[in-house]
């Protein structure tokens, strides 16, 4: 997996220390989604392909603890506590949920990086090697080859398109709103332009519909967003 694709959560309230740990992943080229209280970040985790978060403790609405049992309860996934909190309780209860790794702060964002870099390797080098296709209707989805095709034949999707599909297929029930849609694909924060997703949506049903004025694959929830058709 190249580094672009990985994709990272920082779950930290202050804003310029937030900024300054991004700042420095994304220097390594690493995708950055960003949240700055718990409420935040366990919606940052719905929908999103996250590899790994690096999380504070003391966090509003709720704290980094809560959303810690969230992702273990589903996920392997790295978690890299960052703290301010220094008893030793605190630490022993972090890893006791299932954290990787735990540093204080005030801390050097150069060491930061440096544990985030190994704990996703560690996190590859466990993980199962294969990612198994998918297939909905007559179209298939193969992540490992980065691939799609439909009733035998290849689409020639874009990267977007793929990733868009992707999604869908990876959660096959969930409704997806635009901002979920690009924060999901375009690793962003999702503002005021809901055209970037309405365009390759256009364009991906263009690629798999039958009749994409009449799309079965991705379909329109009016005034929600969008999700996939039922096959099965």
């Amino acid at each position: 997996m190249s580094l672009e694709s990985i994709r990272l959560l920082v779950v930290e309230d202050d804003v310029e220390i937030n900024e300054l740990i991004c700042s420095y992943l994304r220097k390594e080229n690493y995708q950055v989604l960003q949240a700055f209280n718990g409420q935040e970040a366990l919606e940052r985790l719905q929908g999103n392909l996250i590899h790994m978060v690096i999380l504070d403790l003391m966090l509003p609405i709720i704290d980094g603890f809560e959303v810690m049992r969230h992702i273990r309860a589903k996920s392997r996934m790295p978690i890299l506590i960052l703290s301010a909190k220094r008893e030793e309780t605190d630490k022993i209860i972090g890893l006791g949920l299932g954290a990787d790794d735990y540093m204080e702060k005030p801390f050097s964002v150069r060491e930061l990086v440096a544990r985030t870099k190994a704990a996703l390797r560690r996190s590859f080098y466990l993980a199962e090697p294969v990612q198994q296709a998918m297939q909905y209707g007559d179209i298939i989805l193969d992540p490992e080859n980065g691939t799609i095709t439909k009733g035998g034949s290849s689409v020639s999707a874009t990267a977007k398109e793929f990733l868009l599909l992707k999604t869908f297929f990876s959660y096959p029930k969930k409704i997806f709103t635009k901002a979920q849609l690009f924060d999901s694909v375009w690793g962003e924060n999702y503002e005021t332009d809901d055209n970037t997703v309405t365009v390759h949506i256009r364009r991906l049903r263009i690629k798999i519909e039958d009749d994409p004025s009449h799309p079965r694959y991705v379909e329109t929830v009016w005034g929600i967003g969008y999700r996939l058709g039922d096959f099965r």
